[in-house]
């Protein structure tokens, strides 16, 4: 009687250490999957919620211009593995609502065909959910040609509605920054 009730213990002991392993390595898969869907989960959020200055895509032009002026500065930031020299569209000042056109200027400086995208960000991060954008050279990747010169337009325009925001009552500039980066796609 004594082995049996030993061998009892030994059998749910063991079923137990396998549901602690099995948990175990579930905790982990669920974890490794979401390391792998933090960065477009993350992504979606600050499109929604315009977080970390995020803009908007926009599928339509504004409903109004209101006599507010917005002073709009660009910058343009590109990484060492990266052979271009961009230049950033120069500054404007128009009233809030009106749909502007900008162009950056990029300069593939290597000897073969570079593919290329740009990220990007608004400060303050506040007014990024009032930013749109109706066309953007960061919506796809740009192929620079060996010595290529080309203009990346933006057009876009800064929702009326930021008006309607208290706490922006004493912004009078936004900064539209993009980083740009070498694409994986090998093109490049």
């Amino acid at each position: 009687m004594a082995d049996l009730t030993h061998h009892d213990s030994a059998t749910r002991t063991t079923t137990r250490n396998r549901r602690t392993a099995l948990g175990g390595l579930v905790i982990a898969a669920g974890m490794v999957g979401l390391a792998y869907a933090s960065v477009p989960l993350y992504q979606l959020f600050c499109q929604v919620t315009g977080f970390g200055g995020t803009t908007q895509v926009a599928t339509e032009t504004p409903k109004g211009i209101i006599a507010r002026e917005m002073k709009v500065r660009f910058d343009s930031n590109v990484s060492n593995d990266l052979a271009w020299k961009v230049t950033p569209a120069k500054p404007i000042t128009d009233r809030i609502g009106a749909v502007d056109t900008v162009n950056f200027v990029a300069t593939n400086y290597s000897s073969k065909p570079v593919t290329g995208h740009a990220i990007f960000n608004v400060a303050p991060e506040r007014a990024g959910v009032y930013f749109n954008k109706i066309e953007c050279f960061c919506f796809t990747e740009q192929t620079l040609q060996p010595g290529e010169t080309v203009e990346m337009p933006i057009v876009f325009f800064i929702d009326p509605e930021l008006d309607d925001n208290q706490e922006l009552d004493t912004i009078k500039e936004i900064t539209l920054s993009y980083t740009f980066y070498a694409s994986d796609n090998e093109g490049s």
